[in-house]
């Protein structure tokens, strides 16, 4: 059984910052890639960042969002500045891994963590 675990969602005001992180537990073999998306109310879900063989972080939050990954702790941040109303979405974690040597890769998601900006 694998879980992600979305954690440091909150209320900030526009230009404060947050600090996102998704632990991924249960019986994990290796993971290829993790990925934060976010979803507005009333809008598809959108990726924010990846990581896998490269970093990719979107074109509306690139040079306020970082992502970063303890590789050691199945971890992966969002660290989360300068931010705008825009920014308001529940955020979710995605991974792709192996639970095996031999298992398939499979996707798996987050419950997701509210992020609110406003004043």
């Amino acid at each position: 059984q694998v879980q992600l675990v979305e954690s440091g969602g909150g209320l900030v005001q526009p230009g404060g910052s947050l600090r996102l992180s998704c632990v991924a537990s249960g019986t994990i073999f290796s993971i290829n890639g993790m990925n934060w998306y976010r979803q507005a109310p009333g809008k598809q879900r959108e990726l924010v960042a990846s990581s896998g063989g490269s970093t990719y972080v979107a074109d509306s939050v690139k040079g306020r969002f970082t992502l970063s990954r303890d590789y050691a702790k199945n971890t992966m941040y969002l660290q989360m500045s300068s931010l705008k109303p825009e920014d308001t979405a529940v955020y979710y974690c995605n991974a792709y891994l192996r639970t095996g040597r031999n298992s398939p890769l499979t996707e798996y998601w987050g419950q997701g963590t509210q992020v609110s900006v406003s004043s």
